[in-house]
């Protein structure tokens, strides 16, 4: 079962009075507010000499440093309680935050550049949308409704933009995404460009409602 907003405020002080981590009440958060399955992230360090960064899951040759699942840890299901966030974030302290895609939801990523403009015209026009965030590298991630990594070629073809060169790229099953505020791979916090709500975490707009002025945004970015 879901938290009520107020829930969550009592479940934010109750936390702080246990000792309870910022991290542990995120999870809460995602999990029992938003309906999010959450799984346990690397982190990663600064290189010895000033080198790549490395990833805390102990592996040197990580393709992906602090930016993947550990794959020894359970995840949190959506509705789990803040105690069970707790009992999860006590076995990998420090971890950091990951949401798996094509559960709730699938990404489609566009640079941070298109995105900002793209979110203001979305917002002016009025369409639905789901959360979106911003990651340290540059990139915007809006939530639309799970599905659209199978649907994206065909809806590209649709709107007549199959052909074209676009920095535009669609996250589904298997993919994961750091979670705000999390650090990724090494460079920074991951923060919302527009946070989640009641309204939008859960039903996210489908990917058609909001493909047309990513695209053309992203295409005119990388003109």
């Amino acid at each position: 079962m879901g938290f009520t907003i107020g829930g969550i405020r009592d479940m934010r002080s109750g936390s702080r009075r246990r000792g309870r981590t910022s991290e542990s009440t995120t999870v809460a958060e995602y999990t029992g507010l938003w309906g999010w399955d959450v799984v346990p992230g690397a982190r990663a360090a600064r290189g010895s000499g000033g080198g790549r960064n490395e990833c805390s899951c102990g592996d040197r040759d990580c393709p992906a440093p602090g930016a993947h699942p550990l794959g020894f840890a359970p995840g949190v299901p959506a509705g789990a309680t803040l105690d069970a966030a707790a009992a999860a974030w006590e076995r990998v302290p420090g971890a950091a935050v990951l949401l798996p895609v094509g559960r709730s939801f699938d990404i489609l990523e566009v640079s941070e550049y298109a995105g900002g403009h793209a979110l203001v015209r979305l917002e002016r026009m009025g369409l639905p949308l789901g959360p979106v965030a911003a990651t340290p590298h540059g990139r915007a991630q809006f939530f639309v409704a799970p599905g659209a990594a199978a649907e994206l070629p065909e809806l590209l073809y649709r709107m007549g933009w199959d052909d074209a060169d676009l920095d535009l790229r669609c996250l589904g099953p298997g993919d994961h995404i750091t979670a705000p505020p999390s650090d990724l791979g090494g460079l920074g916090p991951v923060r919302w460009l527009r946070p989640p709500t009641l309204d939008t975490a859960g039903r996210p707009p489908h990917a058609r409602l909001v493909l047309g002025t990513l695209a053309y945004l992203s295409h005119r970015a990388g003109g």
